[in-house]
C-alpha cells in the first residue's frame, strides 16, 4: 500500500461512470430538508412574536437552534458507528418532523423553544450522518461530484423555500411549520426505504474508526475544517446577519436583501456541478485555493463597497468560490476517512456550526465598536487563513481501489 500524501486526489478518469443511486437520493432528501427549512426560517420571528417575544427572545429562539447543533455534534460520529448513520440519519429527521409539527401547535413561547432546541439536535444527527453516508458511498475518484450533487439539493431546496413558505402564510403562521413536518416525513421514509446498509454504503454499524488525534496529524483534514470555520463565519456572520442591516442603512427595503441573496445563492446553484467535476479532474489542493481565493477577494473588496449594485455583484463572486468550497472540503474529509467514520466528519461539521454560533456575535460587535468594514475584514482575514492554508496542500496521485476508496 502506498500512502497517500496530503491534498491527494484519484487519477483522472478517462470517462466519468454513474454516481451511485444513494447519492441522489441522498440530495433529495437534503432538497425536501432545506426546502422545509426555507419554508418557516423567514417566518419565525414573525411567529415568535405572536407569542409576544420581543428582539432579544427573537435571537434567542434563533441562536439555540445552532446551539443545540453544536453540543449534539460530539456524540453524532459514535452513534453513527454503534447503530449504523442510515438509522441515525432517519431518527434526525423524525425528530425534526416532531419538532416542526410540535412548533405549529406552540402555545407559549417557552414551547417554542423547546420544540426549536428538539429541531437542532435531530438537524445535526441528519446533517453528520448524511455527509458520513454520502462520503462512505461515493467512489474516490467521483467525491467531488457527489458533494456538488448533495449540495445542489440543498440549494435548490433553499431557493424555492422562503417564496413558498410566504404563500402558506397566507392561510396561516403555523401552515409552514405543518408543510416542513410532511416534508420531514416524506424525506425519512424515502431514506429508510432507498438507503440501505450493507458493504460499500458506509452505513453498517460496527466498523473501524479514524480516531481524532490522527485525523488532527493530517493536513488535508485540518486544511478542509480551516475552510469550514470560515464558511460559516461569512454565511451566518456577514452574509447572513450583516448584509442585510448594510442594504436597510443604504435605504433599501427588505425585499432588496431577498434578491441579492437570491441572485447569489442561483449563481452558486449554476456553478456547483462545474466545480465538483473540478474538484475531481483539477485535484483538491487546486480547487481549494481556487475557491478559498475567490471568496476571500470578495469579501475583502466589500469592505469598500458603498453600493447596491456592487454588493450583488461580489456576494455572485463569492457564491462562485462558495461552490468550489462546499465540495472540495468534504472531498478532502472523504480521503481521509476512507469509508470510516467516528468523530472526523461530526468534528468537521462542528467547525461550520462554530463558525455559524460565534460569528454573528463577534461580527455584530466589531460593526458596533469598529466599523462594518472591519467586521467585513474578519471574515476575509479567516478565508486567507484557508487559502494560506490550502497552498501547504501536496498533489499526489495515488491508485485508489474503486470499490472501498482505499489507496494502494
Amino acid at each position: 500500500m502506498t500512502a497517500a500524501g496530503p491534498g491527494s486526489v484519484p487519477p483522472v478518469a478517462t470517462a466519468q461512470p454513474s454516481l451511485p443511486r444513494e447519492v441522489y437520493v441522498l440530495s433529495v432528501v437534503g432538497g425536501c430538508v432545506m426546502l422545509g427549512l426555507g419554508l418557516v426560517l423567514p417566518l419565525l420571528p414573525v411567529y415568535a412574536a405572536t407569542f409576544g417575544a420581543g428582539p432579544t427572545q427573537i435571537g434567542a429562539l434563533v441562536a439555540l437552534f445552532a446551539l443545540t447543533r453544536l453540543a449534539t455534534s460530539p456524540f453524532c460520529g459514535r452513534l453513527g458507528v454503534r447503530f449504523g448513520e442510515r438509522r441515525v440519519l432517519v431518527a434526525g429527521l423524525l425528530l425534526c418532523a416532531v419538532s416542526s409539527a410540535l412548533t405549529a401547535f406552540a402555545g407559549s413561547y417557552g414551547q417554542l423553544l423547546a420544540f426549536r432546541g428538539l429541531g437542532g439536535v435531530g438537524s445535526v444527527l441528519f446533517s453528520v450522518s448524511a455527509l458520513a453516508t454520502l462520503l462512505a458511498i461515493a467512489p474516490a475518484d467521483q467525491r467531488g461530484r457527489a458533494g456538488a450533487v448533495f449540495e445542489a439539493g440543498f440549494l435548490l431546496g433553499g431557493i424555492c423555500g422562503p417564496a413558498l413558505g410566504g404563500l402558506l402564510a397566507l392561510i396561516s403562521l403555523s401552515a409552514p411549520f405543518v408543510a416542513y413536518a410532511v416534508l420531514l416525513l416524506a424525506a425519512a421514509m424515502l431514506a429508510s426505504t432507498v438507503l440501505h446498509t450493507g458493504r460499500g454504503t458506509g452505513a453498517e454499524p460496527g466498523r473501524d474508526v479514524v480516531r481524532l488525534p490522527v485525523l488532527l496529524r493530517d493536513r488535508r483534514y485540518v486544511v478542509a475544517c480551516l475552510a469550514a470555520l470560515a464558511q460559516g463565519w461569512v454565511l451566518f456572520g456577514l452574509r447572513g446577519a450583516l448584509v442585510p442591516t448594510v442594504i436597510v442603512a443604504w435605504r433599501h427595503d427588505v425585499t432588496w436583501v431577498g434578491w441579492a441573496f437570491t441572485t447569489s445563492a442561483v449563481v452558486q446553484a449554476l456553478l456547483i456541478m462545474p466545480a465538483g467535476r473540478v474538484v475531481d479532474r483539477a485535484g483538491r489542493r487546486f480547487a481549494m485555493i481556487a475557491g478559498t481565493g475567490v471568496a476571500a477577494a470578495a469579501i475583502t473588496a466589500l469592505m469598500f463597497v458603498d453600493g447596491y449594485a456592487w454588493l450583488v455583484v461580489l456576494l455572485s463572486v463569492y457564491a462562485a468560490g462558495s461552490a468550489l468550497l462546499n465540495a472540495a472540503p468534504a472531498a478532502l474529509i472523504g480521503d481521509v476517512v476512507v469509508g470510516r467514520a467516528g468523530s472526523g466528519v461530526a468534528v468537521f461539521s462542528m467547525c461550520t456550526d462554530v463558525g455559524a454560533v460565534v460569528g454573528p456575535v463577534v461580527v455584530g460587535l466589531i460593526a458596533e465598536r469598529v466599523s462594518v468594514p472591519a467586521a467585513f475584514g474578519s471574515g476575509a482575514a479567516l478565508l486567507l487563513v484557508a487559502f494560506v492554508a490550502s497552498w501547504t496542500l501536496t498533489t499526489v496521485r495515488p491508485v485508489f481501489d474503486q470499490h472501498e476508496g482505499v489507496d494502494r
